[in-house]
């Protein structure tokens, strides 16, 4: 690609915040002219960020998509095994060094790991997102957005309990319809949806019964019922159970709720999710909150805010186009998290990348953690609603990683490394390959050819990293590679890069689906769980009324999105390699009806993460003279 460029690496590799700052950005426009992306189709932010508007899609619909690669991983540490990393390298070697179109099509990073545990996720070494701050903060505000029309919804709920409980069927309805100067009275635009969900045809407020305006005025939520949380794009576990309404003016209606990080908001799935910008509208006005007390589904339009929800997404669903260390172009959208959220960025910005690198390009999109739950959602969920067919799934793997699911010892953040992790260790590393196996026949099973990239860290011997490749090609794995991408950018995976082209080319089996949508929740369930390992799930008795309330609302054909610890194929996150014979625990099931998904909570997760002792806001900083920020990861 013309913008491509190669890098002057150093060793050791320095912090990477260091390397980010050490390169300057091209400008934005400059990736976008590689890409044959007309002006009329982007708007700057800035000079090396620039939204990408729908309508480059539209204008590129007769164009035949390019390659579709999606990118996974064995059960990571808490370390990460360079997924992301991966997932830049491949395409900074297919770009710069292979000459072909690609675009990396990645999630935005919370800020409750940049400023917690894992830190951010822009890559890493010198296979990274540019500029590395501004991808790992604010960006464009898309995640800004979805808290604010989340908690806009939150408020709009607790607010219309507030009102229904203190006034009469009559008074409700003349302030939800109140006349205008001559006295006539209007249904807005949004009224008219609840009016068609409830069966009325009348199209004047005047001539609604009694009977009806009761109806149509009073949605009666049942408090108990409400799923819909508060959220913050912050890990703060105090948050994770609190009371609202405690002050004088709401007359003791109180309740207990709680937020969530708001990667976990279901407005941030929707955004993954849709299609176009009529799909976002519907799908937010379907969300559903509770259930009115006689059992039926409550919705945001119900609650007449789906239109004010979609004007807050408005900008927020146009990808944000970035770039690569070596100037290959990179589209940032969404960022659910994959153990609590599906776990993929949008297919808006996979639909428009695979239009603009044409025939014989390459989109390459990571999906979160282990296959086990990334991959998993990305066949099927992601692919379901987009209809689009990847031709190749990467399954990357680390030496550390494989020794940990070998027996080694336990690996924590902020800790040394245990010896067993930096010397060689031949037998250890094999034993835990049956983690690597398990994830390899997984993705197999989808109809994809599955190429191992093994990310080779400076203690790995050859031994071990042969070990590894032999064990993955045993396991039938297309390819398995080598990879440096760490330490040489592009230069490091262009093996990677030659191995992804031969497994897209040579691609024979259509995409097949774990389960199919028309068998019931509890069967879905079971089948993922069966790919886990499992020989069976246990349900609690609140997961068994949410499973039989969900099906008598006629949302039984959704697919399903499993909240799972990412750390074993298992629940227990002390399970390694590939635990088998156990029994899954489902703790509670909820629905996200308007992205289109049933979500059970598997064991103890949370969808509040909270900081360590730790965290990495103690390395962050910034430089007053220059205004560059220090002690990113």
């Amino acid at each position: 690609m013309s913008s491509s460029r190669k890098l002057q690496v150093v060793s050791p590799v320095p912090a990477d915040i260091d390397v980010a700052n050490s390169v300057e950005p091209l400008h934005i426009a400059e990736i976008a002219k590689d890409l044959n992306l007309s002006p009329l189709h982007y708007d700057l932010y800035g000079k090396y960020k620039a939204k990408v508007l729908l309508s480059a899609f539209d204008e590129l619909q007769g164009q035949e998509d390019g390659y579709y690669v999606v990118v996974g991983g064995i059960t990571p540490t808490p370390l990460g095994e360079g997924k992301s990393t991966t997932t830049v390298g491949l395409c900074q070697a297919l770009g710069a060094y292979l000459d072909k179109k690609v675009v990396t099509c990645l999630r935005q990073p919370s800020q409750g790991p940049t400023f917690g545990i894992k830190g951010g996720a822009a890559g890493g070494g010198y296979s990274q997102v540019i500029p590395m701050d501004e991808f790992n903060l604010h960006l464009t505000g898309d995640i800004h957005a979805i808290t604010a029309s989340n908690n806009l919804l939150a408020a709009a709920i607790d607010t219309r309990i507030f009102h229904e409980a203190s006034q009469s069927d009559k008074a409700l309805f003349n302030r939800l319809c109140p006349p205008n100067k001559e006295g006539k009275r209007s249904f807005s635009d949004i009224m008219f949806r609840r009016l068609t969900k409830l069966g009325i045809s009348k199209t004047s407020p005047e001539d609604l019964t009694p009977e009806e305006i009761k109806k149509f005025a009073r949605l009666d939520i049942d408090p108990a019922s409400i799923t819909w949380r508060r959220v913050m794009d912050v890990n703060d576990r105090f948050l994770r159970k609190i009371t609202v309404g405690q002050g004088p003016e709401e007359k003791g209606m109180t309740r207990e709720t709680g937020f969530d990080i708001s990667v976990a908001s279901e407005i941030m799935a929707v955004l993954a999710l849709t299609t176009s910008l009529g799909d976002m509208r519907e799908r937010l006005g379907k969300m559903v909150i509770g259930n009115s007390k006689a059992g039926d589904p409550i919705t945001a339009d119900d609650l007449g805010v789906g239109g004010a929800l979609t004007v807050l997404m408005k900008d927020a669903i146009n990808p944000t186009l970035m770039q690569t260390l070596e100037g290959t172009p990179v589209l940032v959208h969404a960022g659910p998290f994959a153990n609590i959220a599906h776990g993929n960025s949008s297919i808006v910005a996979d639909k428009i990348a695979l239009k603009l690198v044409g025939p014989g390009g390459f989109v390459v999109t990571e999906a979160g953690f282990g296959s086990d739950i990334g991959t998993e959602k990305f066949m099927n969920i992601k692919c379901r609603y987009s209809g689009l067919t990847p031709q190749c799934a990467i399954v990357v793997a680390t030496v550390r990683a494989l020794k940990m699911h070998g027996g080694g010892p336990d690996v924590v953040a902020g800790r040394p490394l245990d010896r067993a992790y930096v010397s060689e260790n031949v037998s250890l590393v094999e034993a835990g390959c049956v983690n690597l196996a398990k994830h390899i026949s997984n993705t197999k099973a989808y109809g994809v050819n599955v190429v191992v990239a093994v990310n080779m860290f400076s203690t790995d011997t050859e031994a071990e990293l042969n070990a590894v490749r032999k064990f993955s090609m045993d396991a039938g794995a297309f390819d398995a590679v080598i990879c440096s991408h760490h330490a040489h950018g592009g230069k490091g995976a262009v093996d990677l890069g030659i191995a992804v082209e031969k497994a897209c080319q040579n691609i024979t089996q259509p995409l097949r689906f774990l389960y199919p949508l028309d068998i019931s929740i509890k069967d879905k369930i079971e089948a993922i769980a069966k790919s886990y390992g499992a020989s069976g799930v246990e349900y609690s008795d609140q997961a068994e009324k949410q499973i039989e309330m969900y099906t008598q609302q006629g949302f039984s054909s959704l697919p399903i999105c499993m909240s799972k610890t990412q750390y074993s194929f298992s629940h227990d996150a002390s399970k390694k390699g590939a635990p088998s014979g156990f029994v899954l625990p489902i703790r509670d099931v909820r629905g996200s009806i308007g992205a289109g998904f049933i979500y059970p909570l598997v064991g103890t997760m949370s969808t509040m993460p909270g900081l360590p002792t730790r965290p990495c806001f103690y390395e962050i900083d910034i430089d007053t003279v220059t205004g560059k920020v220090r002690g990113l990861s």
